[in-house]
């Protein structure tokens, strides 16, 4: 009886494992090609693309927090235009004299998508361009928008938006996040669409998002697996010229199941991005490290100055005399020769830049010899 209990036991735990091991097996499978790379994800349509728009308007109904119109004399004079053309008409010397604390000079900002039609909506950006102290609870007069062209693409109006607060009294102030620019959620209404050259000729353009031949080739045989040889040809290392439909809805199929083709993993080029403002180092997977041997000492240098005080003979008729006596040190630390082994793996190439003991800023330094030696396997990027 305890030999079939046992029996029957084993059989549960053997079905139990079988179970959880399939659970595991497809979860791993829907993962894996979650994260497989796509077309749509390392190039993009040719001429699809937005573009940007930009307007000049005024922000009204400010609580006294708008520009200083005796420094900024373009709101006085914007304000001025903009009664004229509501028919008031004001002299000269009246209308340089005006005091307007509740309007503010802005620049509008917005980015037109690719395909956009007359009526669609748009979210702008407002920045104040005066002296503003605050945007808060300011409404947007209309404002043309217009393109690199000159043409008005777009008119902005609404109420503002502003993501801080403040307060200020008796010389102290208060401020949290940034009150002299704001949005205007679909604040904006397109009024003339942008010709897209997607429907011209017999073929569409992949751009790569980098200049690199290798997936310029993956990204061509690809499509050619799956769409018959012939089909894309690689022009460089970042344009990717496919054959299509000529007819408007069969392309915009073809584009759609063309962007969701997966691609062949590739390994990226080395690469060191340095940030020199901030000593922010980052290395991709791909970076590789040399036998080298690295010397690195530190120079500190110290001033100090203490007060000398000078006393006069005694009946003298002098004065006391207070003098500084500056004291200069120089320290130098002893450069210690480290050598650093060669390192296959990005934890290795971790792991011996770590074995330096140096900061951030040192190793940017460090990093640009070691390259300049011939030991560091990678592009050095500065930005």
């Amino acid at each position: 009886m305890a030999l079939s209990q046992k029996h029957r036991l084993r059989r549960r735990l053997a079905a139990f494992s079988f179970g959880v091991a399939g659970m595991l097996l497809l979860a791993l499978g829907p993962a894996q090609k979650a994260h497989a790379l796509r077309i749509k994800e390392v190039a993009a349509v040719q001429g699809v693309r937005s573009n940007q728009l930009t307007g000049y308007g005024l922000v009204v109904g400010l609580d006294g927090t708008g520009d200083q119109t005796t420094q900024m004399p373009y709101t006085t004079q914007s304000v001025a235009n903009y009664l004229q053309q509501l028919g008031i008409t004001l002299p000269d010397n009246r209308a340089s004299q005006l005091q307007l604390k509740n309007v503010a000079a802005v620049i509008v900002t917005a980015q037109l998508p690719a395909f956009a039609q007359p009526g669609q909506q748009l979210d702008v950006n407002v920045s104040s361009m005066g002296n503003a102290k605050s945007l808060k609870g300011g409404t947007l007069v209309a404002t043309p928008l217009r393109g690199a062209d000159g043409e008005i693409y777009a008119l902005a109006q609404g109420n503002m938006v502003v993501g801080g607060a403040g307060a200020a009294a008796a010389g102290s102030k208060v401020q949290i996040n940034h009150l002299s620019a704001g949005r205007v959620p679909n604040g904006a209404q397109v009024e003339r669409s942008v010709p897209s050259p997607l429907l011209d000729g017999d073929s569409v353009n992949l751009d790569l998002n980098a200049v690199d031949f290798q997936p310029a080739r993956r990204v061509a045989q690809a499509i050619d697996r799956r769409l018959g040889t012939g089909t894309a040809r690689a022009m460089d290392g970042r344009t990717v010229q496919v054959r299509a439909p000529t007819d408007a809805n069969a392309r915009v199929n073809f584009i759609a199941e063309l962007e969701e083709l997966t691609l062949e993993a590739s390994t990226p080029a080395a690469k060191v991005v340095i940030n020199a403002r901030t000593g922010s180092i980052v290395l991709n997977q791909a970076v590789t490290l040399g036998p080298c041997a690295i010397a690195h000492g530190n120079l500190s240098v110290t001033i100090s100055s203490a007060p000398v005080i000078s006393q006069p003979a005694p009946l003298s008729g002098g004065r006391t005399v207070v003098a500084e006596q500056a004291s200069i040190q120089i320290k130098q630390e002893p450069g210690t020769m480290i050598q650093v082994p060669a390192a296959p793996l990005l934890s290795d190439v971790v792991r011996a830049l770590n074995s330096l003991g140096a900061t951030p800023q040192d190793l940017l330094a460090i990093l640009q010899a070691i390259k300049a030696s011939g030991a560091l396997n990678a592009e050095l990027e500065v930005i």
